[in-house]
């Protein structure tokens, strides 16, 4: 995997706002590689691989109830230079709706977990589950010094039951990341149990560090749009 590379590209910047406001974009040229649902103890740690390689960060959006049987990488991300994202505890789309005082107490949920392996790490971002969003999930992550971070772009690489699986959703992926990507694109990816994003990564990473700054989402938070 050839990694070198001058950042530069003469696409547009991407800008707007996701749903009730969310952010899509890093407010920069800059790109950002988010990775849901993990962390996976098997394919995580080669997602980490990857970047380590290629001297790239990202930033992981994390669900709660998996952390125990991953404290390492938990650990790994955090000594890496990554950024947290909540993610909820245990991905349940419908959580949005039911009300302020148990989205907090599922949030915090979460929270503690990557606290509970890193004591002081700094989690200013939640991603709703499937970016199903709502009014109450903003303003309580936000209550809770979290940006509400949607996408600029979906690889959609979980929907193999329409791209197929192996080779046919390795190159989806590369397709879609090297047509859609834009100067301050927040790209979504999954790193939970997605062995062929993982492969996709080998061909993306270079590509996208050769046009882009590719970079963690600020550990310290940014500014909603």
């Amino acid at each position: 995997m050839d990694c070198t590379g001058t950042a530069t590209s003469d696409r547009t910047q991407a800008t707007g706002t996701g749903p009730f406001g969310t952010v899509i974009a890093t407010g920069s040229m800059d790109v950002a590689l988010t990775f849901d649902d993990g962390p996976d103890p098997v394919n995580t740690p080669k997602v980490l691989d990857l970047l380590k390689q290629c001297g790239l960060k990202a930033t992981f959006c994390v669900n709660g109830i998996k952390v125990a049987n991953a404290r390492s990488v938990i650990e790994r991300i955090h000594n890496e230079g990554h950024t947290f994202c909540n993610h909820t505890w245990r991905h349940i789309r419908q959580l949005g709706s039911y009300g302020p005082d148990l989205i907090r107490e599922d949030l915090t949920m979460t929270n503690n977990a990557i606290r509970s392996v890193v004591p002081d790490a700094k989690i200013s971002y939640f991603r709703a589950p499937g970016g199903e969003w709502t009014a109450d999930y903003v303003s309580v992550a936000r209550s809770m010094g979290m940006t509400s971070l949607h996408w600029h772009l979906d690889t959609r690489d979980w929907e193999s039951s329409q791209y197929g699986k192996g080779s046919s959703m390795v190159n989806h992926i590369i397709n879609y990341v090297e047509g859609s990507c834009h100067p301050g694109s927040v790209i979504l990816m999954h790193d939970y149990q997605k062995p062929d994003t993982t492969e996709a990564l080998r061909t993306i990473m270079p590509w996208l560090k050769a046009r882009f700054s590719v970079v963690a989402l600020p550990r310290d938070g940014m500014a909603s749009p």
